[in-house]
């Protein structure tokens, strides 16, 4: 690893994969405790709606991308609360259409050509370092949202009811997560792709439910994992010369895998 540090491009691409290891073990973490999963999944697809609309409207990526993916984010959440026995399927349909529209939008947009795929796939390789400030910048947010309103973050997750009798406002906190994973995902997606965004929200968070006796503790140790995933991918594909992006993710994979065998092999 230390050969490999010595090009800046490995340098960017490991501090990009450090970053949003801490971004995704935190919101990751609020996404499993909140069954908001698919939700996350929906957003992260219908995104994509945004930047075909940012592109042919020719606004700057994160203004139209964000905006974007916030209005969908919320119109997700305002479903999955009000019909929450079809919210799977309607969530689902929003996501497709969200990525269709997208599409169609960069199709219209008069002489322009991009690849859509790399928005899939995500560059980590190429992370300029205006990018890396904006991921640090959203990263501190996060922290201090979590800090600020721990408590009140810990009863919504675990006990509604116990969080509303505490005189929490439950609605106004959901809308919040919701609100800072759609501006996550947006930010993470076109550094890392779309896949890579999904796996270390869920996948890091996932494996330390079965451990933390915490919110926090999941938390750390879903950051942690993503840590280990990011530089040991990284590492692999330095190595082997394959995609980074891909190494991170069948890394990550992998010690899903070998967790889910090893937990349930001592039931």
């Amino acid at each position: 690893m230390i050969e490999a540090l010595q090009y800046d491009f490995m340098q960017h691409a490991l501090i990009a994969g450090l970053l949003a290891s801490l971004i995704c073990g935190i919101m990751g973490t609020l996404a499993i405790v909140n069954r908001l999963v698919f939700l996350s999944g929906g957003i992260a697809h219908a995104a994509y709606g945004g930047i075909g609309l940012s592109i042919f409207m020719g606004w700057p990526f994160l203004v139209g991308t964000i905006g974007f993916s916030i209005a969908t984010a919320i119109l997700m959440a305002i479903i999955a609360l009000k019909n929450k026995d079809r919210s799977d399927a309607i969530i689902g349909v929003i996501w497709a259409s969200g990525m269709a529209c997208g599409i169609v939008l960069v199709d219209l947009t008069p002489g322009y050509q991009v690849d859509l795929m790399s928005y899939l796939f995500g560059s980590i390789l190429t992370v300029p370092k205006t990018d890396l400030l904006v991921m640090g910048g959203m990263a501190g947010v996060i922290c201090i949202f979590v800090g600020l309103f721990y408590d009140n973050l810990v009863a919504i997750s675990y006990d509604e009811e116990f969080a509303r009798v505490r005189g929490v406002y439950v609605k106004s906190f959901y809308f919040s997560m919701i609100i800072l994973l759609a501006v996550t995902i947006v930010l993470v997606i076109q550094v890392v792709g779309l896949i890579l965004v999904i796996a270390l929200l869920t996948i890091p968070a996932y494996i330390m439910e079965k451990y933390a006796r915490s919110l926090f503790q999941m938390m750390i140790g879903g950051i942690a994992l993503g840590c280990l995933f990011s530089i040991v991918g990284l590492l692999i594909a330095f190595n082997y010369n394959i995609s980074a992006g891909a190494s991170i993710i069948l890394v990550a994979s992998a010690a899903f895998l070998f967790n889910t065998v090893f937990f349930h092999s001592k039931k």
